[in-house]
């Protein structure tokens, strides 16, 4: 090969040789290298699940639970409905212990861990990594292999992956990010499939429209009430069937082409910040609006002292029924580190919304800064420009009916993300960075 050629150009065969490497229900396999007896039962974890707890949220479940219809982000309540604890079936005539499962809290430094192990793996075997989250990456191995050596390589990983770190991960690969990533969760669990130059196309056409990388629920939808059902209607649609949504209609149906030219970069600093939490059901309540915005804005506050970040924009975001999304903003005069300020802002911006009835609330700082010694003086400072918009969309995150809940979310995004994969609409933003508090493993 030319040892000339950048990372991420075209290799001599004309493509380049993208990877996506996806964990498999992360979290369960985590649990299960800690206690390996418990290998082939239900495993979920989350929280929420301990006697005298009502709120709580799955951040993932293993396939086995999945076959009870338990999955990431569901209630926890609803998930004990469908697959008790086992503890409880031993001591409760009425529960059959053969359909009860194990629940685990989350336990994020253990999973840092193990991803840690992992990502060193995958730092070995090639010179560009775009680590996208605590268990899934894109490598660019055009500078490593060829294409006649791609599913040997791609089985040589995951073997590697497996006996080193003891978890096993589905791979993808394919001349182009959007395509590796729909690779790698095509054939789930423990999955390899390889997509070569000039097939991309060809592997999307019998897809289902939402598998196209940066199509969600919302858009699948109004994508099939366009007549457009498949990955391959998407492809061989005319770009005015497409008009209507913009930018990003462009955007996807050039997937779909296999034509995606962005290059694998590792994730840069992050653009914003932000925390969301739902309510178990929408609420009025002033004094509980007020002590969850205070309680995410601290929480914000915390992340951005943690990234060493500055911010001159404060937000909130406000999901009203049925999924009306309402987000506003101050900016200040220049970069700050105050979370008393955050805080402050926050609740003087919620108070347009007093008596509304509330699903979700989120607050976000974003104008962020890195550089030591950035910090302005704000004294004599009183009020800011506000921002606003209002739409209807899911804001990032999964929508959620009224019998389930969700604790906070936790969303960064990066100054070179992807593209956006989430809902159109003045609520929607990137989601590349998001996790919740409970860190929701839901791709499996």
């Amino acid at each position: 090969m030319d040892g000339e050629r950048l990372p991420g150009t075209p290799t001599d065969e004309g493509a380049r040789i993208v990877t996506h490497v996806d964990m498999d229900c992360f979290y369960a396999a985590c649990e299960r290298l800690r206690e390996p007896a418990l290998d082939g039962d239900p495993i979920v974890v989350g929280m929420g699940f301990e006697p005298g707890e009502t709120i709580g949220a799955v951040a993932t479940a293993s396939y086995e639970a999945r076959d009870y219809g338990v999955d990431s982000a569901m209630a926890i309540s609803e998930a004990l409905e469908r697959l008790p604890r086992k503890i409880d079936a031993v001591d409760d005539p009425d529960l059959d212990v053969d359909e009860a499962g194990f629940y685990r809290p989350v336990d994020m430094s253990y999973y840092e861990s193990v991803s840690a192990e992992v990502k060193a793996i995958l730092q070995e075997r090639a010179d560009v990594v775009r680590e996208v989250s605590i268990d899934e990456a894109y490598l660019d191995v055009s500078d490593e292999i060829a294409w006649d050596e791609a599913e040997e390589w791609g089985t040589r990983l995951k073997s590697d992956i497996e006996d080193a770190v003891g978890v096993a991960a589905s791979v993808g690969v394919a001349p182009t990010m959007s395509a590796a990533k729909v690779a790698s969760d095509h054939d789930k669990p423990d999955g390899l499939v390889v997509v070569e130059p000039g097939g991309v196309r060809d592997f999307f056409a019998p897809l289902d429209v939402e598998a196209v990388h940066g199509v969600g629920p919302v858009t699948a939808r109004e994508l099939r009430d366009c007549g457009i059902e498949t990955a391959g209607d998407l492809a061989g649609a005319d770009p005015d069937e497409i008009a209507p949504f913009g930018e990003r209609g462009r955007e996807i149906r050039a997937f779909a082409r296999g034509d995606d030219d962005r290059p694998v970069t590792p994730v840069g600093r992050p653009k914003s910040l932000s925390r969301e939490s739902a309510f178990t059901e929408a609420t009025a309540d002033t004094d509980a609006k007020r002590e969850r915005v205070a309680t995410l804005a601290a929480a914000v506050a915390d992340r951005a002292d943690r990234e060493d970040a500055l911010y001159q924009t404060i937000g909130i975001k406000v999901v009203t029924p049925p999924l009306d999304v309402n987000t506003r903003a101050r900016s200040l005069p220049g970069p700050v580190a105050d979370p008393d300020l955050v805080g402050d802002v926050a609740l003087s911006l919620l108070a347009e919304f007093h008596d509304a009835e509330v699903r979700k609330l989120g607050v976000r700082v974003s104008n962020l800064a890195f550089a030591a010694g950035e910090q302005s003086d704000l004294d004599g400072w009183e009020s800011g420009t506000d921002d606003r918009a209002d739409g209807r969309s899911d804001g990032g995150t999964e929508s959620m009916n009224g019998s389930e809940s969700m604790d906070a979310t936790e969303s960064t995004d990066r100054m070179d993300d992807g593209p956006n994969t989430d809902e159109r609409g003045s609520g929607a933003g990137t989601n590349q960075g998001q996790r919740t508090l409970g860190e929701f493993d839901a791709d499996g």
